[in-house]
């Protein structure tokens, strides 16, 4: 099969023939349908994940066909067309007994524990635990730009900081992650607040319903801009994007008893990135991560993209050639893509 593949952390990342992948006893192989582009992917390139064993091929968000099925599989079957969450539960660690699959003990990630999905095939492992049925209503590109972004974006606004109607919610970061956070935070009734260095980024935000934009570069005081606007302080704080700045900036933004949401991933050197703790004690703040989505969560989601609450084909900027996303993964960071780029084509 093709696939892109880097043999170093940072080095070239090529398309080349590989052995096609065979199930496990408790795995499927799917062939490729569509696969998003995540910044995650680019931190595994750069070698911020200690899970990646070189070479190795990316690729996490991905939605595929069923064609080869595993002795132990008993819930799918050749021909079925499924969503693969992000990160799959073992289905017998003690997190994944108490439901927490996405944080499993033993956890099953394409593109990180194994090869990805910037392929023609990818093997899934767990199948019984984690996969997820695609509706038929829903294109493998929108069911790809699910994978990682979306799902834990709207894990992280429902179930995390439970946002309520009326309450104000500030997003630090308008990449993939924020704009879903905007798009499910709008669709829970929140007001909205985007906050980006990019024009064209708050653009997009304020097209899927952010009520503000700020330019970070622009605003001669973020946090107190913010605390203007809402009088007072967010009562919700997402930091999309996981840097020293917009972690401190999301955190002290916050009105009184409110809420931060950590989705953004602080890696490498931000991985122990300083809070400011007399904040969170004077305002009785709390501080929550969000990672991933349980698969046998996604029916409240994909039941808000069916009837058309939610919308995240708005959020796909373009879809690209599996030739053309090596070039794309690897200038992420300094030419981060408007909305998400789907691969649809290997």
């Amino acid at each position: 099969m093709r696939a892109a593949i880097y043999h170093e952390f940072g080095g070239s990342i090529t398309v080349e023939a590989i052995d096609d992948p065979l199930p496990t006893q408790g795995g499927v192989v799917i062939r490729t349908l569509a696969n998003g582009i995540c910044r995650s992917d680019w931190h595994g390139w750069m070698g911020h994940d200690p899970s990646i064993i070189l070479p190795n091929v990316p690729g996490h968000e991905c939605c595929g066909e069923i064609v080869a099925v595993g002795a132990d599989v008993e819930r799918w079957s050749v021909g079925e067309k499924v969503i693969v969450p992000f990160s799959g539960g073992c289905g017998i660690c003690p997190s994944c007994q108490a439901d927490n699959q996405h944080i499993c003990d033993n956890d099953f990630q394409p593109g990180f524990t194994a090869y990805g999905a910037f392929a023609e095939y990818c093997a899934i492992d767990y199948a019984d635990v984690n996969l997820v049925k695609l509706p038929e209503t829903i294109s493998p590109v929108t069911a790809a730009s699910l994978g990682c972004r979306f799902m834990t974006s709207f894990r992280a606004v429902s179930a995390r900081a439970n946002v309520r109607p009326g309450e104000w919610i500030a997003v630090h970061g308008a990449g993939g992650i924020g704009l879903s956070v905007i798009m499910i935070a709008k669709a829970l009734g929140a007001k909205i607040i985007a906050v980006d260095v990019k024009p064209s980024a708050l653009d997009k935000a304020k097209a899927i319903g952010a009520d503000m934009c700020l330019n970070a570069n622009q605003t001669e005081n973020l946090v107190d801009a913010i605390v203007d606007i809402t009088k007072g302080g967010a009562q919700v704080s997402f930091d999309a994007l996981g840097s020293p700045q917009t972690a401190y900036n999301s955190i002290a933004c916050l009105a009184k008893r409110g809420r931060h949401i950590q989705v953004g991933l602080a890696v490498d050197h931000y991985k122990d990135m300083a809070v400011p703790m007399n904040l969170v004690i004077g305002r009785e703040l709390d501080i929550m991560g969000s990672h991933g989505m349980q698969g046998h969560k996604y029916p409240d989601m994909l039941e808000m993209i069916v009837s058309g609450q939610l919308k995240p084909q708005m959020l796909v900027g373009e879809t690209v050639t599996l030739d053309q996303s090596t070039s794309i993964l690897m200038a992420m960071d300094n030419n981060p893509p408007d909305g998400v780029v789907v691969i649809d084509s290997f």
